[in-house]
């Protein structure tokens, strides 16, 4: 008993040293960024990190998105490398590592889903001196849910205290503001119409007015000009996530892709259909690519809702895993059986060929949604490397 309960002491004496040096390291980081929310956490971390760059600060970000990064001072990003399943233990050794870069900024996207541990996240990993969250949206019900309000509630956990919270959400605020008046801190919501068509023309890949708004909203409050802190944001790498519009050319049909796999929300998708409407073949055929993975499956329902209910395609791939269930679902709310497909476990070139076939030499366009892990990764990098990237400041 003796040695168990001296073992049980060193312990705690080691988890309050490592607490305590983890405080030390924080302060060394005069300002640091907490990035949450539904959609877009990743693009919004490099847009920040960027227009913090321009404005003159010593700035290091880490992302969590389609493939983690470390963005070094200079921009130049590593992969993060995990022995396992992704942890929120991870973001303790990130911001020792920006703390030896000598990085005066940190912008860190936010790792955790369940609420309990965004909470722990923020007030006892990162200590944010300003929070950031994006967008409330229908998606993680399963673990915030099982209402949006729920989601907004749980995002807002991340908020700092006695410091502010940038938003560019407009509808679910009421939980966003009750949570910042009870940390003591201010809150600033960021409007779209704040960003010009003419600001968006220096992006090359498809990004949202409302990213960039917020992301200005943050480097304006730090005094950094939105000319300079806009011209970092155009030079910034994209998020390998990010919406990319490829088009190539194969025994004789001319396809256009979109790779749209980061999206997998219903309000996220509805709002992408709207603008990809410039995009979309007058003549020719419009195929939905929707890949599904076993471990989402309340994302698979919504799924199948959303193409039931919310676009118009001329034809429906389910492929990935556990797609019967998507496929059945669609069937029941009323789809055409003869438009809706389940090609579960088929690889990518299969998939290529179906694309073709529905191509018959004529203009047709597909939009991957869904999961962008797994098939959805390995369709975009099908598709793009037979093809040539839209810059998409050319399709005004």
């Amino acid at each position: 008993m003796w040695v168990i309960g001296a073992e049980i002491l060193g312990m705690a004496a080691y988890l309050l040293y490592e607490a305590h040096r983890h405080r030390r390291t924080l302060a060394d980081i005069p300002v640091r960024i907490h990035v949450n929310g539904t959609r877009g956490k990743s693009s919004v971390t490099r847009l920040i990190a960027s227009g913090m760059r321009a404005g003159g600060y010593r700035t290091v970000a880490k992302t969590t998105g389609t493939k983690p990064r470390f963005i070094f001072p200079d921009g130049v990003e590593a992969p993060i490398a995990r022995a396992g399943k992704p942890n929120i233990i991870e973001q303790v050794r990130i911001v020792r590592r920006a703390r030896d870069q000598g990085a005066q900024a940190l912008v860190i996207e936010c790792m955790a889903v369940k609420p309990e541990l965004q909470k722990v996240a923020e007030d006892k990993l990162i200590r944010a001196t300003v929070g950031v969250i994006t967008n409330v949206r229908a998606d993680h019900l399963d673990e915030m849910g099982p209402t949006v309000t729920d989601v907004a509630r749980a995002l807002a956990s991340t908020t700092p205290r006695r410091g502010i919270l940038f938003t560019a959400e407009q509808t679910h605020l009421g939980p966003l503001i009750e949570q910042a008046r009870g940390r003591e801190s201010a809150i600033a919501v960021s409007r779209p119409d704040a960003v010009t068509d003419a600001m968006m023309a220096g992006f090359t890949y498809f990004e949202h007015k409302e990213n960039v708004a917020l992301a200005l909203a943050v480097t304006g409050w730090f005094g950094i000009d939105p000319d300079s802190a806009l011209a970092g944001m155009h030079a910034a790498t994209p998020d390998p996530g990010a919406l990319r519009i490829h088009t190539l050319n194969a025994f004789g049909a001319s396809i256009t892709f979109v790779n749209a796999f980061a999206a997998n929300d219903p309000d996220s998708y509805r709002i992408l259909w709207e603008r990809l409407a410039p995009w979309r073949p007058r003549e020719g055929k419009l195929v939905a690519l929707v890949t599904c993975r076993k471990d989402r499956i309340s994302r698979a329902e919504q799924l199948a809702e959303f193409i039931a209910t919310g676009v118009e395609a001329d034809q429906y791939f389910i492929c990935g895993e556990s797609t019967r269930p998507v496929h059945q679902a669609a069937i029941g709310l009323g789809m055409n059986r003869a438009c809706v497909h389940d090609f579960g476990g088929q690889d990518a070139a299969r998939l290529f060929e179906q694309v073709l076939e529905v191509a018959e030499h004529r203009p047709v366009m597909v939009i991957g949604i869904g999961n962008i892990v797994g098939l959805g990764e390995e369709l975009a990098l099908y598709f793009q490397h037979r093809g040539q990237e839209v810059v998409y400041r050319s399709a005004a």
